[in-house]
């Protein structure tokens, strides 16, 4: 049985769209304003949201509930897997006393707090999103920012503003693989106008984290570090997507602006630090674990190695209930769209979080960790994330409901009817979608086909509002929940979620706002015009 979505239930737009937003803003309002804790207030969303699917969007019970189920389960594999093996790693070091070592190798070659987060949140956060992505990025740069003397709340919210400018191109490509699979747009085409808009991004942010850190006077300290970090990466970027394609974007440019940056520190030099002597017995070897865990992550991202791990074990599995019953309808689908499909991949072998985990071995090995010890933290990491695991498959949860009940493409026809403001109001489209998900690749499955639609009937390019889907939704990624878990929980500071969103919330919004100022210059004013391939 086949199941048509209906974009307006309540044959009212204005009140339809307010249906449709209710569990997203109660999630909201629930955090930042009731003090709720994040993973009951997940919980109650996700309720809420089924009530909206189920009663509002007249959407059979047991496809509702199997959408719930099926993104609980995506939020376990890969996300949690993944987020429960960075940890693991991370308290291997912490407990042979490595990272400390490394803490204060850090702190000689960065003496300044400016210095400090532009090349651990931008630089190496940047290289993590390019290999791994769904959330490594602000796991690993927020406890290392925690460990450097940052308060909780900074080091949360500095890794969340940094990991804005690679999302895109993240995974090796995968958002812009995903926007190719739903607009049918050349993969190519997509990269060029993508490589035409971070990179302006990509300059600012070192300035930008900076400022919320230190304000402008850290700016005045900080901009020779800040403009090379920014260059450095914007430059190869550009380059890169437009000459090459998306796959290796993050990683080269990164690779680029962590050399450049660290280049420019040795050449300037510093005030001397508090930093003890380098007479720790592991001083050369602090860097291994997670040289290990970049070569291990990047060689298992390798689509020759997937496959080959994916021989041992793979599996898809058919969601009962949903695989194929609901079916997407114009103006969001062209008519004749096939129906939904609703599967699960069980590939635990080839998941990035399996060669986290790989990786976390090797680093116990090549520290004489005991087996013994290795089990006992990692029982301590499953024990400390158990809050955190509830709220990323809650959130996931959420997310697949509002996508198969329809409720996501209401939101986005309300935006759609902005006329020629949409390319703005598009772009934050892509800012909504990708709060709403936590992925900026699920962003571009939900609206990707939608953008290109709309933008064929205001008259602009479909390949930049495919883009400015994805563009914008890299400033959404600081506050979607499963991202602010992310951060919390790798500091210890599960618990404060709501302080954490209100930090970065006016920063999230404005750089949206600012990408969809760009994508409206890129629409209708030249010389901007001339950037759309």
């Amino acid at each position: 049985m086949t199941w048509l979505q209906n974009y307006d239930p309540l044959h009212n737009a204005p009140l339809s769209t307010l249906l449709a937003a209710t569990p997203v803003v109660a999630l909201l309002g629930l955090i930042a304003w009731g003090k709720m804790p994040i993973h009951k207030a997940a919980i109650a969303a996700l309720l809420l949201a089924l009530g909206v699917a189920i009663w509002g969007y007249d959407m059979p019970a047991s496809a509702a509930a199997m959408a719930a189920v099926n993104g609980a389960c995506y939020g376990l594999l890969p996300i949690g897997w993944m987020v429960l093996n960075i940890i693991f790693l991370y308290k291997l070091t912490v407990d042979k006393g490595w990272f400390e070592v490394l803490k204060n190798q850090l702190v000689r070659l960065a003496p300044d707090q400016p210095s400090q987060v532009i090349l651990i949140a931008f630089c190496f956060g940047a290289f993590f999103e390019g290999t791994a992505g769904f959330g490594s990025p602000v796991a690993v740069t927020a406890a290392l920012l925690m460990q450097l003397q940052f308060k909780p709340l900074q080091a949360c919210g500095l890794a969340l503003i940094a990991n804005t400018a690679p999302v895109a191109f993240g995974s090796m490509g995968t958002p812009l693989i995903a926007l190719n699979a739903v607009t049918g747009i050349d993969i190519l085409e997509l990269s060029k106008m993508t490589g035409r808009q971070l990179p302006i991004f990509a300059l600012i942010i070192p300035f930008w984290v900076v400022g919320a850190l230190a304000g402008g006077a850290g700016i005045r300290a900080a901009w020779p570090v800040a403009l090379t970090a920014g260059l450095s990466f914007a430059i190869p970027q550009c380059l890169i997507a437009n000459f090459h394609g998306p796959w290796l974007v993050d990683i080269l440019s990164s690779i680029c602006s962590i050399t450049a940056v660290i280049i420019l520190l040795r050449l300037r030099g510093g005030p001397k630090t508090q930093a003890p002597p380098e007479d720790h017995p592991a001083r050369y070897l602090c860097w291994s674990p997670w040289i290990i865990l970049s070569v291990v992550v990047f060689t298992w991202s390798l689509p020759s190695v997937k496959k080959g791990l994916d021989s041992f074990f793979n599996r898809t599995l058919a969601v009962p209930d949903l695989h194929q019953v609901v079916q997407r309808v114009p103006p969001v689908a062209p008519q004749g769209t096939p129906t939904e499909k609703a599967e699960f991949k069980l590939n635990l072998v080839s998941a990035t979080g399996t060669g986290i985990l790989v990786a976390c071995i090797l680093t116990g090995m090549v520290m004489r960790t005991s087996p013994v010890r290795m089990a006992r933290l990692y029982l301590e990491c499953l024990w400390r994330l158990r809050f955190s695991l509830m709220t990323i498959s809650a959130m996931l949860a959420l997310g697949f409901v509002t996508k198969f009940s329809g409720a996501d493409a209401t939101m986005g026809l309300a935006l759609a009817k902005t006329g020629w403001m949409y390319p703005f109001f598009g772009t934050l489209l892509g800012w909504l979608g990708v709060a709403l998900t936590g992925s900026d690749t699920s962003s571009n499955v939900l609206f990707g086909s939608l953008q290109t639609i709309t933008a064929h009937q205001v008259g602009v390019s479909p390949t930049l509002m495919a883009c400015a889907n994805t563009t914008g939704g890299v400033m959404g990624k600081m506050i979607d929940a499963q991202s602010i878990v992310v951060a919390s929980t790798a500091t210890g500071w599960y618990g404060h979620e709501s302080s954490i969103l209100r930090y970065v919330f006016w920063h999230s919004l404005i750089l949206a706002a600012l990408v969809g100022l760009l994508v409206f210059l890129q629409a209708y004013v030249w010389p901007f015009t001339q950037m759309v391939p």
